[in-house]
């Protein structure tokens, strides 16, 4: 039995085909803000995350034609901008920035005045301040996983590094991520 998609921006989608600038400017708005915000994840700096996200755009916009509904544009147009990214990424450096091994951390005792880990997480102001810091290679694997729901074996596919390695770099950019947050002066 064949999954059947139902995507709610099916019809923007037809009319973009069709050659309607107000159906791409409509399906440009509804999806520009999160794809920047992958973007500026993977990419690490805003600048780049912009032009980016202009060549994303472009790009799906030039192959609309070929999309043919078998995912929801929002899936399509994301797998775009994760690919773009990546690539960008391995253009840039031929070797990513991994961290190191880590020693094992001394995270202070809470105290009443600082938040519990719980409060923590939940600032995604210092999340991002945190994976931020993190080296190119330990950022993108952290973002792939956590956020884009990659597993590790589809990352060392993508990354061409063994699965291990992902693993490895997973796990220590989510200690150095908690270390970075502890550290941090807590904002509500």
């Amino acid at each position: 039995m064949t999954a059947v998609v139902t995507d709610i921006h099916r019809e923007l989608v037809v009319q973009c085909k069709r050659g309607s600038r107000e159906a791409t400017y409509k399906l440009y708005k509804l999806y520009a803000k999160a794809m920047f915000n992958i973007c500026l994840r993977m990419l690490n700096n805003r600048s780049e995350a912009e032009d980016m996200l202009q060549e994303i755009f472009v790009d799906a916009f030039q192959r609309i034609e070929s999309f043919r509904f078998e995912s929801t544009f929002g899936a399509w147009i994301k797998q775009i901008t994760l690919n773009k990214c990546i690539n960008e990424l391995k253009r840039k450096k031929t070797q990513l920035e991994y961290l190191d091994n880590l020693e094992v951390i001394d995270i202070p005792d809470e105290t009443t005045d600082r938040p519990s880990e719980y409060e923590l997480a939940m600032n995604v102001k210092n999340v991002k301040k945190a994976m931020a810091q993190l080296p190119d290679g330990s950022r993108t694997i952290f973002s792939l996983y956590l956020l884009e729901g990659y597993d590790h074996t589809e990352i060392a596919g993508i990354l061409n590094i063994s699965e291990s390695t992902s693993k490895s770099q997973f796990m220590r950019a989510r200690i150095k991520v908690k270390e970075i947050l502890t550290q941090m002066p807590y904002e509500r």
